[in-house]
């Protein structure tokens, strides 16, 4: 069983997940760098809501030492999904200038 201290990861910067996205274009031509960018950053959400689950499980079942892997588990999710949120924003941001372009 992993303990929580292994399951730590640290938070990439965006720069590395578009030079990740740059390297998948490379394979799969088909995708954008900027839908990758989304991708990745929904994975991330995903991968660290599953991380927060199973951090409650622990703590709720007492096999978990540090209770506050918890909350840092909690915390980490909740950047995630606050900064897949302002990338929603600021895509919709750039789309409504566009739109409002006379040509």
């Amino acid at each position: 069983m992993l303990t929580p201290v292994e399951k730590l990861t640290a938070l990439t910067p965006l720069s590395q997940d578009l030079k990740e996205a740059r390297a998948k274009e490379a394979s799969a031509p088909e995708e954008s760098p900027f839908g990758a960018i989304f991708r990745s950053a929904i994975d991330n959400v995903k991968e660290t809501d599953e991380e927060l689950k199973e951090s409650q499980y622990l703590l709720a079942t007492g096999q978990l030492d540090n209770p506050a892997a918890t909350m840092i588990a909690a915390y980490k999710n909740q950047t995630a999904v606050n900064m897949l949120v302002q990338l929603r924003n600021k895509a919709l941001d750039a789309y409504s200038e566009l739109s409002r372009i006379n040509l």
